[in-house]
């Protein structure tokens, strides 16, 4: 990973992080969106209805922008615009 990142030096600057810092990472936001949605109150009987209910959450919350934009907002962290075209 450190040699791919050294790579990539020209648009990405890497950040350590505390090793337990949910509060950083987008994705916490979207699993709270997900259990106050899709999963609230949900009891699949298979692991695979429960993966089938969140995968559908995930969907629902990829085609609005905002929302996701939303998850990155929540965490004071921010992407550089000039360098999206690169992701």
């Amino acid at each position: 990973m450190r040699a791919w990142l050294d790579t990539q030096r020209a648009w990405l600057q890497v950040e350590r992080l505390p090793a337990h810092a949910p509060e950083l990472n987008p994705a916490e936001h979207l699993w709270a969106n997900l259990k106050g949605v899709e999963l609230a109150n949900f009891a699949g009987d298979t692991v695979v209805q429960v993966a089938d209910t969140a995968e559908q959450g995930i969907h629902r919350a990829c085609d609005d922008q905002q929302l996701v934009w939303s998850f990155l907002a929540h965490t004071g962290l921010t992407l550089d615009h000039e360098h999206l075209s690169n992701l």
